[in-house]
């Protein structure tokens, strides 16, 4: 999942204060310059707003609907999410799944992201003694992190989990500061750790890899993207960081004479191309092919929504082939003598010219491939021992000409 290649992203930050605080996504963008990246972005983050708020919000919804964006990015109020399971189903929940929904209808392939924020730093003091679970840090961010999985997992979406990296900087770096005096909205080396967490998830990069410090120590700096790195890059599949791409697979089934069933087993996927392995293809979802010619072949499916793609291959060997037999595979083509001693003609209208054809024993063996190189072509038959034989031409009527040769 890892991108190979600088790339440019578009993002819809809709949240408040938490967001807005030292310019979150314009220090993402700085983040993303230095590695040679790019994110277009725009915002909308009135102080203490909600996802009630930015919900039924005309600037929120037009934001929205302009639908060209690759994330639209949900920071719920800071506080919100850590209160009574009540309250959270009733003033939480409902609205992420709504602006989610918004988001989906305008665009159908952006991807909602999460923004899991974290706990205040020594916990919510102001409603404690009614909600005793936000009396600490550790129990206010458990909240907010089990609350954010939640609507992650419930309405598809993925994760900037800002809030576990926090944690992990607060257990392996204690004398980095990530709160502002308040001890609640982020500090400019709070901002940074959530800057490094966006980057890996929007990205899919390492953010070990970021140059831009934001004006903090070198020493700082590595720390915090250390965190990131551990945190979100690797383990992205944890917070659904392409979990919801294009995954292509499929089962074969062999079903004789050169005849194969294929069963799409992809997932996420919109469109599908198959390559056979012998210069055809198809557009099917589940399609059967008939190989004309005995080999090893590959087959290869190709599958892609919203621009990304996935492959999957498998090889196939034919042994035999099919001998359904016709009195002539086609009238452009006559094929004599018949019986025959040592050669045979094969007469053929300008259309078969290039074309080539198989002999195929009584077991479904090939023996024989030629071209048809003109009107009449003659073929020497005197290595093959005397009995029955079947002659395919390499066309799509998938039909045989018995041949006897004494």
């Amino acid at each position: 999942m890892l991108c190979g290649q600088n790339s440019t992203k578009r993002a819809l930050f809709l949240g408040n204060s938490y967001t807005a605080s030292n310019n979150l996504p314009q220090m993402i963008d700085n983040v993303a310059n230095s590695t040679g990246d790019d994110l277009i972005y725009d915002s909308y983050t009135p102080g203490g707003y909600t996802f009630m708020g930015h919900s039924t919000n005309a600037t929120s919804l037009n934001k929205i609907a302009q639908g060209n964006w690759d994330f639209v990015v949900l920071q719920e109020q800071s506080q919100l999410p850590s209160f009574p399971d009540s309250q959270v189903e009733n003033q939480v929940y409902p609205y992420a799944q709504q602006l989610n929904n918004l988001i989906n209808q305008q665009n159908p392939c952006t991807e909602t992201v999460f923004y899991m924020t974290w706990g205040r730093k020594n916990g919510d003091a102001s409603n404690c003694v009614n909600w005793p679970p936000v009396c600490t840090y550790t129990g206010m961010d458990d909240l907010l992190n089990e609350r954010y999985r939640f609507m992650a997992e419930e309405n598809n979406a993925i994760l900037s989990p800002v809030g576990a990296v926090w944690r992990n900087i607060r257990a392996n770096y204690p004398t980095i500061e990530l709160y502002s005096s308040d001890g609640s909205h982020p500090s400019v080396a709070g901002t940074y750790a959530a800057a490094c967490s966006f980057y890996a998830t929007l990205f899919r990069k390492n953010p070990e890899q970021i140059t831009f410090t934001a004006g903090l120590t070198n020493e700082v700096a590595t720390a915090i993207r250390t965190a990131a790195k551990v945190i979100v890059f690797d383990q992205l599949l944890e917070w659904h960081i392409g979990e919801y791409d294009p995954m292509a697979n499929f089962m074969v089934e062999e079903l004789g004479d050169g005849q194969f069933s294929l069963t799409n087993t992809s997932e996420n996927a919109t469109s599908y191309l198959w390559n056979f392995g012998d210069g055809t293809t198809s557009t099917e979802t589940n399609p059967s092919h008939t190989y004309t010619s005995t080999g090893e072949f590959t087959i290869e499916l190709t599958v892609e929504s919203c621009g990304k793609t996935a492959t999957y291959a498998q090889t196939v060997i034919v042994t035999t082939l099919s001998l359904g037999e016709v009195d002539n595979p086609k009238k452009e083509v006559q094929i004599y003598p018949n019986p025959t001693h040592n050669f045979i003609t094969i007469e053929s209208s300008e259309e078969y010219i290039g074309k080539s054809f198989y002999l195929i024993d009584i077991t479904g063996k090939m023996v024989m491939k030629a071209n048809i190189n003109s009107l009449k072509t003659f073929h020497d038959l005197s290595n093959l021992t005397d009995g029955v034989y079947f002659l395919k031409v390499n066309d799509s009527s998938n039909s045989s000409v018995k041949i006897v040769k004494k």
